[in-house]
């Protein structure tokens, strides 16, 4: 994996290049790579792609890790199953590349960048240590202008790849508040954290109380809290990611929740 001197000092470029950027939507294939100014602790891995060639991976554009509408911005299509030592039991869930492919006539050489948002646990997948099963957009991308079509159809492709950190101008971190949750079951998804992407543990504080409860991870993204007595809003989540920094969301649970309702916070890893 990249050095953490290495993912802050892209972290730094990334942040500049968002400030200069007059959109406030971000473009995944649109981020700038400069070999010269950036070292990337490059690895060997392959790819293949699933569902349309135009695609986001998922019919439903999901995944194995609860995100939801990943063909739409931030994420832009730009996605990608990981095998078991990339999704990491769900740990690995919002975790960036860069990917680019090689020994095809058609790899452009220029690297992707990708976001972990599905599991891929099975067949093709458990051949190598490292495994990207790529949206149909997202492995088109490593080709020429014009030769995504052509890329596509080689199947199984060599790839490198490097850790880089996530970057989403222009958005905190943001908690949907799962379909099913009640008093006595609390469920989130926790989207969009900056740098490391992915999380180490959540916690949740009730109103009135000084206490942090450590959430289980239910799914993917998804961490969950059940109870034998109601649970007393608003809540504050506190987020620990990959390199052990937290961040605490203050009352970013209201106390009139509803289920299926996204709460975006103040707060970001930037």
């Amino acid at each position: 994996m990249a050095s953490s001197s290495s993912l802050l000092g892209l972290a730094a470029s990334l942040a500049l290049l968002s400030f200069f950027t007059p959109s406030s939507c971000f473009d995944p294939t649109a981020i700038s790579y400069n070999d010269s100014k950036v070292a990337l602790s490059w690895q060997s891995g392959s790819a293949t792609w699933y569902g349309a060639p135009t695609g986001a991976g998922p019919d439903d554009n999901g995944g194995g890790c609860g995100f939801k509408n990943v063909n739409l911005p931030p994420f832009s299509a730009m996605t990608s199953c990981g095998n078991h030592n990339l999704f990491k039991g769900g740990k690995g869930c919002g975790s960036c590349f860069y990917i680019k492919c090689l020994g095809h006539p058609a790899c452009s050489g220029k690297p992707s960048h990708i976001t972990i948002t599905d599991l891929c646990d099975g067949g093709i997948c458990l051949d190598a240590p490292f495994h990207f099963d790529m949206s149909g957009i997202a492995f088109g991308s490593m080709s020429y202008p014009g030769r995504s079509n052509e890329l596509r159809h080689a199947g199984r492709l060599a790839v490198e790849f490097a850790r880089v950190p996530c970057q989403y101008p222009g958005r905190t971190i943001s908690f949907h508040v799962e379909q099913g949750s009640n008093p006595n079951y609390f469920a989130v998804l926790i989207e969009y954290e900056d740098g490391e992407g992915d999380l180490n543990q959540v916690e949740i504080m009730e109103s009135r109380s000084r206490n942090w409860v450590t959430m289980r991870e239910s799914w993917g993204a998804i961490y969950r809290l059940d109870t034998s007595r109601p649970l007393n809003a608003p809540f504050s989540i506190r987020l620990t990611d990959d390199k052990n920094r937290k961040l605490v969301a203050r009352n970013v649970i209201p106390a009139n929740w509803r289920p299926n309702t996204v709460y975006r916070s103040v707060v970001q890893y930037s």
